[in-house]
């Protein structure tokens, strides 16, 4: 049976996955961000969390600046 469901990832592997995509950050963050608000949306299997990795990632490149030539430089996009 090939359903084609994208595989959920827990708090640990969606750090080790974004990460690993070049936006390095700590499980602890994730679960800080849980409570706070502002992190990558995720649903809850039970009492675990569970994230897609096409959410993380569009979480990760909507908080990613446009390149810059310097720290000055605004980018043209997110600050």
């Amino acid at each position: 049976m090939n359903l084609n469901i994208e595989r959920g990832l827990t708090r640990h592997e969606a750090a080790e996955f974004l990460t690993d995509a070049g936006f390095p950050i700590a499980r602890t963050t994730l679960a800080k961000f849980a409570t706070i608000g502002g992190g990558p949306r995720f649903k809850k299997f039970g009492s675990r969390p569970i994230y897609l990795p096409t959410e993380l990632l569009q979480w990760a490149q909507d908080r990613t600046t446009k390149p810059r030539n310097s720290t000055s430089d605004v980018g043209g996009g997110n600050d």
